[in-house]
């Protein structure tokens, strides 16, 4: 620091204390750096104080793939089918539950796990009917006056909701109840009469294929059938010369020949 003459005049003690204290802030640190001078800092990254707060990469984090989401979303089931006008299940084997989403719409495939062939496919263009049954998953499909039923059997409840919600949210028409709500009605009250006949029908035969078994357990299919002669008895004068040829005969065995 460069020194200047002093006057006298402005030789005091003020100005002596304010000149000491000038010559305190431009002293040197242990460092050696001026602190009077701009220091020079460079940018330099910081490390977070907080460990947790962190950069978010969703591609980075696991089940992120597409392939992995659509892998989730798949249910495992056992598939049976019940066509029209029959009133027995018939297995078709085990399947996966597939929810499809294309843009704004999503389908719901069945895909038989041996084959990988589609099974069935459940869509917003389905009439159909589901209810739920334990951890079943009853769907019936209304085509005209017939009634196809197929029978989801998942492993879970948690897994029958999820069936039960892909389903209902694939075929709820989205576009129909905006634009013609009496028309979604119609079709929903359509559906329920076809299914309700269908089951009434289903009823009725059971009911007569009953009242047949048990009109076949009370009839008595022996009553048109003579029943079998009884042997004639044998009197006791035609059975006593066989016995006593018989006996005749075993007295001659015993006695040796001379």
């Amino acid at each position: 620091m460069h020194a200047y003459p002093l006057s006298a005049g402005l030789a005091t003690p003020l100005f002596a204390d304010l000149l000491a204290l000038g010559w305190q802030q431009t002293q040197t640190d242990a460092s050696g750096m001026d602190i009077d001078a701009v220091p020079d800092i460079s940018h330099q990254d910081m490390p977070l104080s907080n460990p947790q707060i962190q950069d978010y990469h969703p591609a980075s984090l696991p089940g992120t793939n597409s392939r992995e989401r659509e892998h989730i979303r798949d249910i495992q089931v056992k598939v049976h089918i019940r066509r029209p006008e029959k009133d027995s299940w018939v297995y078709l084997g085990r399947g996966t539950v597939s929810q499809e989403v294309n843009g704004h719409s999503s389908r719901v495939a069945v895909r038989n796990n041996s084959t990988g062939k589609v099974i069935a496919v459940f869509s917003e263009c389905s009439d159909l009917q589901v209810e739920k049954r334990g951890n079943f998953i009853i769907i019936m499909c209304v085509e005209a006056t017939r009634v196809i039923s197929w029978s989801l059997n998942a492993m879970n409840n948690a897994d029958t909701l999820r069936l039960l919600a892909s389903i209902e949210l694939a075929c709820y028409r989205c576009r129909q109840a905006l634009q013609d709500p009496r028309l979604l009605s119609k079709a929903r009250r359509r559906i329920e009469r076809v299914i309700k006949d269908d089951r009434r029908r289903r009823h009725r035969r059971r009911k007569d294929q009953e009242a047949m078994i048990d009109a076949f357990a009370r009839q008595t299919l022996s009553n048109d059938v003579p029943p079998p002669a009884p042997p004639p008895p044998q009197s006791e004068g035609a059975a006593a010369p066989l016995i006593g040829s018989m006996s005749s005969l075993v007295v001659s065995e015993e006695q040796p020949a001379s």
